[in-house]
């Protein structure tokens, strides 16, 4: 694979596991609400990459707020280099899907994030 170009899938975490998936990781600091921990099929649950809980408040899944939030979530998450680095790591392996429970599939964190992992391995990759 290109050092240009991880390959990072989104997924509901409520959505069945594939064999597609690679390496799945939970990137929420809350366990979504009903799923067993059995059927999410894990690998990690990094729940250090998630948004703080006064940022999760603060946006509240208001699709007016996505580009504000967007905005802080980036800056905390260059913050993060520890926790953004063990997403890092996993990518240089192979694929990562990144688990979510927001029902939201166009205003959410884990969209944000893979989006800074694209733009910060791009970044040094170069």
């Amino acid at each position: 694979m290109s050092p240009s170009a991880p390959d990072i899938r989104l997924k509901r975490a409520y959505d069945d596991p594939s064999h597609e998936d690679g390496t799945r990781v939970l990137v929420d600091r809350l366990w979504p609400r009903g799923l067993r921990k059995e059927s999410a099929q894990l690998a990690l649950w990094l729940k250090e990459i998630a948004p703080t809980p006064d940022l999760r408040r603060w946006f509240s899944h208001d699709p007016a707020r996505f580009d504000e939030f967007s905005r802080r979530y980036r800056a905390e998450l260059a913050a993060n280099k520890d926790t953004v680095g063990r997403l890092d790591d996993l990518l240089k392996r192979g694929r990562v899907t990144l688990l979510y429970a927001a029902s939201d599939t166009a205003h959410n964190h884990a969209l944000v994030l893979a989006d800074f992992l694209r733009t910060h391995w791009r970044s040094h990759a170069s």
